[in-house]
């Protein structure tokens, strides 16, 4: 494929790669007229696989560009809180730092704090989307009532089943469950999750959970219990809404940038 000068320009002037020409891939032939192809060093396929990685990772908008650096410590008042923070980011970048042994063994973390709001659902963001732009993992971030109300809409759905469904959370290369144990703990319900954990825990595959009660206190049997208990860090969170100063801090800033400090 060749290009005239004016379209070389063009190519130049623009946000198009000149040498892939957007297609994120170089092509050539050799003398035999033989066609190879090669990823383009503009790096435009390796950041398609990372949007569709995200997209499938299915974060909470609000949390879908933060990181565990940006992660802040300063909006915990209670002292008692901020030594719990400080000791429970330290293990998280321990983890991390270690992710390939963790990997292997298949373990996987559980967020814990009774207090809504102290931060839980934010880390395990955080570490969802570590994992999947420095890692390179698969990774799906579902809340525990989502996931049962995806289950629900197969029994009238004739175009995927609930054993898809379970399959493919039972295979993902990490599962987030976000507010665990807040769902009524119905027999069914316990069948399902039992199912989804107990696929993941046979295949070593890591699940990170939240939740508002420390192991001891879910409303689920041991068959659940002792295999979140085996291949999980169970990590508090402090006993603090941080929201609240928050929003404060917000409320000031409006105030100053209104005030033109």
């Amino acid at each position: 494929m060749t290009t005239s000068k004016a379209q070389e320009k063009d190519l130049l002037d623009s946000d198009v790669c000149p040498e892939c020409h957007g297609t994120g891939w170089i092509y050539w032939r050799d003398s035999d007229g033989i066609e190879y192809g090669q990823r383009c060093l503009c790096g435009l396929v390796e950041r398609q696989i990372m949007e569709r990685k995200l997209e499938f990772a299915n974060i909470p908008e609000a949390f879908k560009a933060l990181d565990i650096r940006s992660f802040r410590l300063d909006v915990y008042r209670n002292e008692a809180g901020r030594k719990i923070i400080v000791n429970t980011c330290a293990a998280i970048k321990y983890y991390l730092d270690n992710l390939d042994g963790m990997r292997a063994d298949g373990m996987g973390l559980y967020l814990y704090s009774g207090t809504k709001g102290s931060g839980k659902t934010r880390m395990a963001a955080s570490i969802a989307n570590e994992m999947v732009s420095t890692y390179r993992m698969q990774v799906k971030f579902a809340g525990s009532m989502q996931i049962i109300n995806e289950i629900k809409a197969t029994w009238d759905d004739k175009e995927r089943s609930e054993s898809d469904l379970l399959r493919a959370l039972s295979t993902v290369q990490v599962l987030v469950i976000d507010d665990f144990g807040t769902e009524l703990p119905k027999d069914w319900i316990g069948e399902r999750f039992y199912s989804i954990i107990n696929g993941r825990y046979q295949d070593k595959l890591i699940t990170m959970y939240t939740s508002n009660l420390c192991l001891q206190d879910l409303r689920y049997d041991d068959r659940i219990t002792n295999r979140i208990k085996e291949r999980t860090f169970q990590l508090p969170f402090p006993e603090e809404s941080v929201r609240d100063l928050i929003a404060e801090q917000n409320r000031k800033a409006l105030i100053d940038g209104m005030r033109g400090r």
